[in-house]
């Protein structure tokens, strides 16, 4: 994959390996600590036990694997609702309401209605910019045998991840330092019936797109593939799309991994000409619609894709925590900056 060569204040990064673009920019990390806190300090609350602890809950069968607009999926958006609560971190519509409401006329299919749920941290300094970080909750329901599609890494572990995320910068507002930016977790129903909450989200957003800075996606990340099994070369994410946008926010991306997680950034999927399509398959795909950068976050297909078998018994959650620290510190730089970054590639 790529190395990234460390300076004494700066990073030199050079996007080759299997990424279709190539650059050489030079990044420097600005909001690694803020009024001497560091980045770090906030990280060390994202645990392996603690995602564990979610998703043994989150991808049990109580859930009924979620399917959207059914009961499964109301009771994990009332789980993730109590959670917000019990973490303390409001809504954006203020009070107990955490939904936003998708009519039935919304879907197509004979779906019912459904609903997003939003949680908001208010910047300190930017308060109007705002950061969202996203990963769909819902899942494919029971099949006509009653298995239980449990959907533990799809996307069971981008669900807990914003969980433990939102933890983090929880804690540093609490002490006072940061985030600057406003950061909206959205966890949004409706993905495997194709994109719907994300979709009704990017037409009615609780937040002007303009004012949206980037969609950090999660949407699988705690498994290993084919191509990465054997222990050395399992310590590795695919990124998809992070330099679609703004070369800016790819530069951070990988530097802030250089600094902190060390993982391996596989870009196969990125490519312009890849056959899967991922770029268009997941719900950071409305934000970039609208010329939002975006990132996802991908541990690539394996066996137990949309099958009963994708259960948190098999989820690697000391890996699932790293790739979820890579998120929070790209989010903490992206929400820390004194600059927005830029979109320069539309």
């Amino acid at each position: 994959m790529k190395n990234t060569l460390i300076l004494i204040s700066s990073f030199i990064v050079s996007c080759c390996g299997t990424s279709q673009n190539s650059s050489e920019t030079t990044i420097e990390i600005e909001s690694n600590s803020i009024e001497g806190v560091s980045a770090v300090t906030y990280a060390e609350d994202i645990t392996a036990n603690e995602l564990k602890e979610y998703l043994f809950t989150f991808a049990g069968d109580d859930f009924e694997g979620r399917d959207t607009g059914e009961p499964g999926q109301k009771k994990a958006a009332e789980y993730l609702k109590t959670q917000y609560k019990k973490l303390g971190i409001p809504s954006p519509f203020g009070g107990d309401d955490y939904y936003q409401e998708i009519p039935e006329s919304y879907f197509r299919g004979g779906i019912k209605s459904s609903e997003n749920v939003l949680a908001f941290i208010e910047g300190s300094e930017k308060p109007d910019e705002i950061v969202v970080l996203s990963a769909h909750y819902d899942h494919v329901g029971v099949n006509e045998n009653g298995e239980i599609f449990n959907g533990a890494d799809d996307d069971g572990s981008g669900t807990v991840s914003l969980l433990e995320i939102a933890e983090a910068f929880m804690n540093a507002k609490k002490d006072g330092v940061g985030p600057k930016r406003s950061i909206l977790f959205l966890h949004v129903t409706g993905e495997e019936k194709g994109l719907y909450g994300s979709k009704f989200y990017t037409e009615n957003p609780v937040f002007p797109l303009e004012n949206t800075v980037t969609d950090l996606n999660i949407d699988m990340i705690g498994r290993i593939d084919k191509k990465h099994e054997g222990e050395d070369k399992e310590n590795y994410v695919y990124l998809i799309g992070s330099d679609r946008l703004s070369s800016e926010l790819h530069n951070i991306s990988e530097a802030v991994n250089s600094k902190y997680t060390k993982l391996d950034l596989d870009y196969t999927y990125n490519a312009k000409n890849d056959p899967n399509r991922f770029y268009f398959r997941s719900d950071h795909y409305n934000f970039a619609k609208h010329n939002i950068p975006i990132i996802f976050y991908f541990n690539g297909v394996h066996e137990d894709y949309h099958k009963p078998t994708d259960t948190p018994d098999k989820i690697e959650y000391e890996l699932l925590a790293k790739r979820t620290k890579l998120v929070f510190y790209t989010a903490w730089e992206v929400a820390n900056r004194d600059q927005r970054i830029v979109v320069d590639k539309i």
